[in-house]
């Protein structure tokens, strides 16, 4: 088990500028579906209007969503999405009453003003830099004596070296300003299409209301689960003890080796019932999660898989920089839901190698568990993570997934919690 190398912040800069002339071409698709909705809104009066605003209102959300989503994956900034808008069959009328729908057409007219201007600047570095240090050397000489690039008046072979230079410093510029650029877009676009703050507060008390009572479900089924495991393992076992070691002694005079043999099978059963005791405990809270913390014992579940499991623990540490402890449930709920994704990928994703991040931001732990297999997995497909998301809801914590046909498949799990002082724990280690 060791670490993957990170990506390089040149290939992550690069990236971002090429997000950033997806987000410069997706504002003018705005822009575009915009008008449309305009147009259906101003034709409400002779009629036409009512068939064509539910489906102009319906593409523009679908732009909104995709633009929700990209802030997460590109910047991770959540933006919560509005209510659904109303089936067709609903009619115009009750687009109209939707506060989303509003919205999403202001958004619709200030994102590519605001938002593709944005995104457009380090593009203008990096095209306007590639003209001074690719274009400029070469054609100088052709243009007249008022040539100018930038403040420099290229007019002989050294101030065409220097417009090179700031060529060179612009294209630069254009690229490390491409994540900062994407980040803010994020919070720009976050500022419109995000729901209101009391609506917000709605539904996260409904979520709260609700994961209260699967916890409250899923504590009856754990006791439920240890009572009988308890009742069939080792209670079977510990009963079955006592009534051999009665037949040991009954025969203990009259035929010792018999006895023998009894107390010899009665050692081997207390074995059984000590193993299934400790099987028990470790299901409930392993000894490594309370001993030496979350990024030690997820290194214990990366030994005991048959994948190549890569972790890296390097972000569980505090504002100091020393490693901390996160909350003892926060730690057993991200324990468990790291168990069961590394499961999944071993049952079901034909992955080779499986990638742990943890991280603390100081208000959040973040996990992200990927692996290279073959895609394609849903939340909705089974109980497992399923499972997983109820457990993290229960600390107002979520579960994204996204899993693409061919791959790869990325969980990213959030949990709001604080990370204590320093204890003796080796959790910052990397493995």
């Amino acid at each position: 088990m060791s670490d993957k190398p990170h990506p390089t912040p040149l290939r992550g800069s690069l990236r971002a500028l090429g997000r950033c002339q997806l987000a410069s071409l997706h504002a003018i698709a705005v822009s575009a579906v915009g008008c449309l909705v305009v147009t259906a809104l101003l034709s409400l009066p002779v009629g036409v209007g009512f068939r064509a605003l539910p489906r102009a209102a319906r593409a523009l959300r679908a732009l909104s969503d995709r633009s929700r989503a990209r802030a997460v994956r590109w910047a991770g900034v959540r933006i919560d999405p509005p209510d659904p808008l109303p089936p067709p069959l609903h009619g115009a009328r009750a687009i109209l009453a939707e506060a989303g729908f509003w919205r999403d057409l202001a958004w619709a007219w200030l994102e590519p003003l605001v938002g593709g201007v944005l995104v457009a600047v380090p593009l203008a570095l990096v095209e306007y830099g590639a003209f001074g240090a690719l274009v400029q050397p070469f054609i100088w000489r052709l243009i007249d004596d008022g040539n100018w690039y930038a403040f420099v008046p290229v007019r002989s072979t050294a101030t065409m070296l220097g417009a090179a230079a700031l060529g060179v410093a612009f294209m630069a510029g254009g690229v490390l300003a491409a994540p900062a650029v994407l980040r803010l877009h994020a919070r720009w676009g976050r500022s419109l299409l995000a729901v209101p703050r009391g609506t917000e507060l709605v539904r996260r008390i409904e979520r709260l209301t609700d994961t209260r009572a699967e916890a409250l479900d899923a504590q009856a089924a754990e006791l439920r689960r240890i009572e009988r495991d308890l009742h069939d393992g080792a209670q079977a076992r510990l009963v079955a003890l006592g009534m051999t070691l009665d037949s040991a002694v009954r025969r203990l005079e009259s035929d010792p080796e018999a006895a023998r043999a009894m107390l010899l099978d009665v050692r081997r059963t207390s074995q059984r019932a000590l193993q299934d005791l400790r099987d028990l405990v470790h299901g409930i809270h392993p000894p490594v999660l309370a001993d030496r913390g979350l990024g030690d014992a997820v290194r214990s579940l990366a030994l005991d898989s048959f994948l190549d499991v890569h972790v890296d623990a390097n972000g569980l540490v505090d504002a100091d920089g020393l490693p901390g402890r996160l909350p003892a449930p926060v730690e057993s709920a991200a324990y468990f839901a790291v168990g069961e994704a590394l499961a999944n990928a071993a049952k079901h994703s034909g992955a080779d190698e499986v990638r742990i991040v943890l991280a603390h931001d100081g208000s959040a732990l973040t996990v992200t568990v990927t692996d290279d297999g073959r895609g394609g997995a849903d939340v909705s497909g089974g109980t497992g993570l399923l499972g997983v998301r109820r457990r993290l809801g229960t600390f107002d914590g979520t579960l994204a997934l996204h899993s693409p046909q061919d791959g790869p498949t990325t969980v990213t799990m959030e949990i709001p919690c604080a990370l204590s002082s320093p204890k003796t724990s080796s959790s910052s280690g990397t493995g």
